[in-house]
């Protein structure tokens, strides 16, 4: 496909991109907020130098703390812009960052729109997070010379396909990319094949995740809030049509004094989810009440936001949503980073070396069912012995993977130096920095 193509067929979906905007807006009003931005129109004058780092939404902004805090540290002279293309990215940036950054959002990628972006803030250099390779914007970069870099790069061979339906253009923007790093050697491989130069294996910046010590401490708070004698498995970040299947197998197994606290990833849903409860009779607490959890309650429904650390300090036993359905599932890593034993689904393709890795190190079981999932939880909760060990090994597997926020610190420090026309990338046969989780 070519760029004229590609660009003509954003154009032709312009009223849908309106009405897509209108129609998430009646459940989530944000996305009527900051309509400018989105096409490149942007208040204020930005400060002079500026590092930009493009985090999607809620997960990609998590995932970018470690990073965020050492680019604060090592560069007190710049300011960090994250860009986003979620109103619940925004919002979590905000709650983890507060003014200590700049956000925004991200235009479309209509040329246009992504020359006035750049025009706009000047950045010194643009960091996309994960699975962000946006063809305009990359070409555009190119012409403003702003070095843009994907790093944290994770590629499924779902996400491999689409993007291979574009072919030379798609190899054209990653050989435009001033440097790439994948989490995996797989994702490396995969990046190849797409076209990419050879990419460095930097690991994932999920493993140097901080804990931040007054989430344990609210964790602590909300399991004597449950009831310090119940078990809790925690059900996190859970997909539509999860928690119907979650509920049908909690309901056959009638485990007594179980406590099942539900956090459903988009927070859009949490009065879907609670109307299902209700439907199916099952007795429930919302999060948001913040009252003690009566013996009768069934189920606790997490209707807040950023408080996913508290939620897996406060339970005994962590399934991870995203899985049972074929959604590639959700981050296990804050998880087993707090040492709880994890539960996953069949469908784990977005983060398959994690998954695979955290099985085989034993911090973590596979399920292929809801059914599965629930007397899984329960053999668990009935073995402490078990759970110890599960826990232990958690922590070790958290551990033994930290490091890749120091090595893409120095993949990006070429591109900040004042007099560098053509930085030295650290490669994988050059440096023993950049290697394998595996």
């Amino acid at each position: 496909m070519t760029r004229r193509l590609y660009t003509l067929l954003l154009y032709l979906l312009l009223p849908y991109i309106f009405f897509h905007l209108l129609w998430r807006s009646r459940r989530q009003p944000e996305y009527r907020h900051h309509l400018g931005e989105r096409f490149g129109f942007y208040r204020g004058e930005p400060p002079a130098r500026l590092i930009w780092l493009h985090a999607v939404s809620v997960g990609e902004t998590r995932a970018a703390v470690p990073l965020v805090e050492r680019l604060l540290a090592r560069y007190p002279g710049h300011k960090v812009l994250l860009s986003h293309m979620t109103p619940t990215g925004r919002e979590t940036g905000q709650q983890l960052f507060g003014e200590r950054v700049m956000q925004c959002y991200l235009p479309y990628d209509f040329p246009f729109a992504a020359r006035r972006f750049l025009r706009h803030f000047k950045p010194k250099v643009g960091l996309l997070m994960e699975t962000e390779i946006w063809f305009n914007l990359v070409q555009s970069s190119r012409q403003a010379g702003v070095p843009l870099l994907l790093i944290n790069a994770r590629m499924s061979e779902k996400s491999a396909a689409r993007y291979a339906r574009f072919g030379s253009l798609c190899q054209e923007s990653l050989q435009s990319l001033a440097a790439v790093a994948a989490q995996t050697d797989a994702d490396a491989q995969r990046l190849a094949r797409l076209g990419a130069p050879p990419v460095p294996v930097a690991g994932n910046i999920k493993f140097d995740v901080a804990v931040p010590q007054e989430s344990i401490d609210m964790g602590h708070s909300l399991h004597a809030r449950f009831g310090a004698e119940r078990p809790v498995l925690l059900a996190a970040s859970t997909r539509e049509g999860e928690e119907a299947l979650i509920f049908q197998a909690l309901s056959a197994a009638g485990i007594p004094d179980l406590l099942t606290v539900i956090v459903p990833r988009h927070p859009q849903r949490f009065d879907s989810v609670a109307e299902m409860l209700v439907q199916r009779g099952i007795r429930f607490q919302r999060r948001s009440q913040n009252q003690p959890v009566a013996p009768e309650t069934q189920v606790v429904l997490g209707d807040s936001m950023g408080e996913m650390f508290a939620y897996y300090a406060a339970c005994d036993v962590a399934f991870i949503g995203g899985s049972l359905l074929p959604l590639g599932g959700q981050n296990l890593i804050e998880a087993a980073a707090l040492g709880k034993p994890v539960l996953l689904g069949p469908h784990t393709f977005n983060f398959t070396q994690a998954s695979e890795l955290a099985i085989q190190a034993g911090a973590a079981l596979r399920v292929g069912s809801a059914e599965e999932l629930i007397q899984t939880a329960e053999s668990l909760l009935r073995a402490p012995e078990k759970i110890r060990a599960m826990s232990a090994a958690a922590l070790a597997f958290a551990g033994r993977h930290r490091g890749a926020t120091e090595r893409l610190m120095t993949l990006i420090e070429p591109f900040m130096a004042e007099e560098e026309p053509n930085p030295v990338i650290p490669t994988m046969a050059g440096s023993q920095e950049f290697r394998s989780l595996s």
